[in-house]
C-alpha cells in the first residue's frame, strides 16, 4: 500500500532528508586515507543525535550500525569496521535519520584521495543515472519508467544495474511501498501520484549486474570483484513534478565542487544553514 503524504508531512521528512545531507557534508571533510569507517560511524551518530534525530539504521532489522559503509566492490550495506580507507579506494556512505515521525536517507559514493579515471566515470555515470530516474518521477509516469532511465543510460556505458537490490518508498518507515528498482520497461508497474515520496539509488556495477553476499549476513559484493558506485536522493511529487528533499549540496561545498544538477527539481534556491 502507497502512504501519500500532505504537503505538511512532505516538509517533516525535508527535514529528516536535509539532516542526512548535513551528516553526509560533515563525513565529506574527513574521508580520507587513513580513517577507518569505524571512526566516521562514530562521528555520524554524534551529529545525528546532535540534531536532534535519532540514526535510522542502528537496529534497523538488527544492523549493528548508525551508518552502511560500502567500499570499493561492496555494493550496500557494508558494516563499518577498524581497516583504514587507503588512497584510491571509493566508500559509499548511505545514511539514515529519523525526526518527527519520518524518515530521510540517502547515500553518496566518496572518493578517498586521487582514483584512477576508470572509476570517477563510473562514479559520473552513476550519479548522472540517479537525476536522469528522478526527471521521471511525475503524475502520468510509472515506476517502470525510472528503472528504464536508469537501466539504458548505464548499460549504454557497459556497466551493471545490480537486479536484486532497489530504491523504495519513504516516510513513516524506513521501506514504503512502492519498490523502485533500476531496471525495468517503460509503461509497467505502479503510476506516481501526487504526495509520494520514494528513494532513487542507482547501485550499478562497473563490471557484471550479478552480486553476493557476505557470511556476516549484510554486505553485499560484486560477484565480480569489481568497484560498485551507489547515490540516493529522497524525492517527493509536488505539484506534479518531483521535488527533491535531500542535496548534496553540503558535500559539495565541503569539497569545493560546482554544480548545479539539483536545480530543476527544487522550487526556490537551496540556502546552506
Amino acid at each position: 500500500m502507497i502512504h501519500i503524504k500532505t504537503k505538511e508531512e512532505i516538509e517533516l521528512m525535508r527535514h529528516s532528508a536535509l539532516i542526512v545531507s548535513k551528516t553526509l557534508g560533515m563525513l565529506a571533510k574527513e574521508v580520507r586515507p587513513g580513517v577507518t569507517t569505524l571512526q566516521l560511524d562514530a562521528l555520524a551518530e554524534t551529529f545525528i543525535r546532535d540534531h536532534g534525530a535519532e540514526p535510522a539504521f542502528l537496529g534497523l532489522y538488527d544492523f549493528p550500525n548508525s551508518l552502511c559503509m560500502s567500499p570499493n566492490a561492496q555494493v550496500v550495506h557494508g558494516i563499518p569496521n577498524d581497516k583504514p580507507l587507503q588512497e584510491g579506494d571509493i566508500i559509499s556512505i548511505d545514511c539514515g535519520a529519523y525526526k518527527n515521525g519520518f524518515y530521510g536517507d540517502h547515500a553518496y559514493t566518496f572518493e578517498v584521495g586521487e582514483v584512477t579515471s576508470e572509476v570517477k566515470k563510473l562514479l559520473q555515470v552513476t550519479k548522472e543515472s540517479l537525476y536522469i530516474g528522478i526527471s521521471e518521477f511525475r503524475i502520468g509516469k510509472r515506476v517502470g519508467d525510472v528503472g528504464y532511465a536508469i537501466q539504458q543510460y548505464t548499460e549504454s556505458h557497459g556497466y551493471g544495474v545490480v537486479r536484486e537490490l532497489v530504491g523504495h518508498g519513504l516516510g513513516r518507515k524506513m521501506h514504503e511501498d512502492p519498490e523502485m528498482p533500476n531496471y525495468g520497461k517503460r509503461g509497467r508497474g505502479k503510476k506516481f501520484v501526487e504526495g509520494m515520496v520514494v528513494a532513487i539509488e542507482p547501485m550499478i556495477n562497473m563490471g557484471t549486474h550479478r552480486i553476493k553476499q557476505l557470511r556476516d549476513g549484510w554486505t553485499i559484493l560484486t560477484a565480480d570483484g569489481k568497484p560498485s558506485a551507489h547515490f540516493e536522493h529522497n524525492v517527493a511529487i509536488v505539484d506534479g513534478k518531483p521535488e527533491l528533499l535531500s542535496t548534496f549540496a553540503y558535500i559539495y561545498e565541503a569539497l569545493g565542487i560546482t554544480s548545479d544538477e539539483e536545480v530543476a527539481f527544487r522550487r526556490e534556491a537551496l540556502v546552506l544553514e
